[in-house]
């Protein structure tokens, strides 16, 4: 979530229950260091090596990182014509990315003359995320997207009685469950995997997460042998900091309910 998205500071809609006023555009950007050295790969080479990063939050969109062009490998950047329109940035050029064979079409914008409201854009880069190979924080690969400085993560175990349905069907029920709490976003509510009372059968959908790491997701079939795809998910060897979600599912999806002491998550 952070400060643009949701209920942030920086959001569209920003919290009521506050004792002052943000003299501004309803459309929000505001531009911080990253604290670490980030690199980039395509192709097997280094295209982006820095530790002068800007993350740049901006109402209702995650943070981007832009980097200054001096950090980027010249050799790999082929100007295109292509360009789009920003009415809070600017005009935007682009760049693809050619290392031997492979080209990332237009994986690369910045802003050469930016808005009067955004001077410190001038001189930056930023990227396609997935257009790239792999990123690192440090040495520490990260996936989907940097994290969030204003985002954090919670887990802490429960004694509340969580009901996972689907129609009339129990899919999982558990009194020793765990809630995560991830900042903007409702809570997910993980249940220990002996809490399940239908067949669980596995998917090949996968998704990562920068805050809890690679989800393996789990195909629900009901007792009449109705499938409900990736009802439910699992992180089996979670980030650090959502290490206490390690083997429990939490469930989700078309039809699933979820109650928490008999009402509606």
């Amino acid at each position: 979530m952070g400060l643009t998205r949701r209920e942030g500071p920086l959001a569209p809609d920003s919290p009521t229950t506050v004792n002052y006023a943000i003299d501004g555009p309803a459309h929000k950007l505001f531009a911080q260091p990253f604290p670490r050295r980030i690199r980039a790969e395509f192709a097997g080479r280094t295209v982006v090596d820095t530790t002068r990063g800007v993350l740049v939050h901006e109402t209702a969109l995650l943070p981007v990182l832009y980097v200054p062009f001096d950090d980027v490998d010249a050799d790999a950047l082929v100007p295109t014509d292509h360009s789009t329109h920003c009415p809070f940035k600017g005009d935007a050029s682009y760049h693809s990315l050619v290392v031997d064979d492979r080209t990332a079409e237009n994986a690369v914008w910045s802003y050469p003359e930016p808005k009067p409201e955004a001077p410190w854009l001038k001189g930056y880069a930023a990227f396609y995320w997935n257009a790239l190979d792999a990123w690192y924080d440090e040495e520490e690969q990260v996936f989907a997207h940097l994290t969030d400085p204003y985002t954090r993560v919670d887990v802490r175990p429960t004694r509340r009685h969580v009901q996972v349905r689907h129609g009339d069907t129990v899919l999982a029920e558990s009194d020793a469950p765990a809630v995560l709490s991830e900042t903007g976003l409702p809570n997910r509510w993980y249940l220990p995997r002996d809490a399940v009372r239908v067949e669980l059968r596995p998917s090949d959908t996968r998704t990562r997460c920068p805050y809890k790491g690679e989800a393996r997701y789990w195909t629900a079939v009901l007792p009449d042998g109705t499938e409900i795809a990736d009802a439910a998910w699992e992180y089996e060897t979670p980030l650090p900091e959502s290490s206490r979600v390690a083997g429990l599912l939490s469930f989700w999806g078309d039809g699933v309910e979820v109650l928490v002491d008999s009402e509606p998550a």
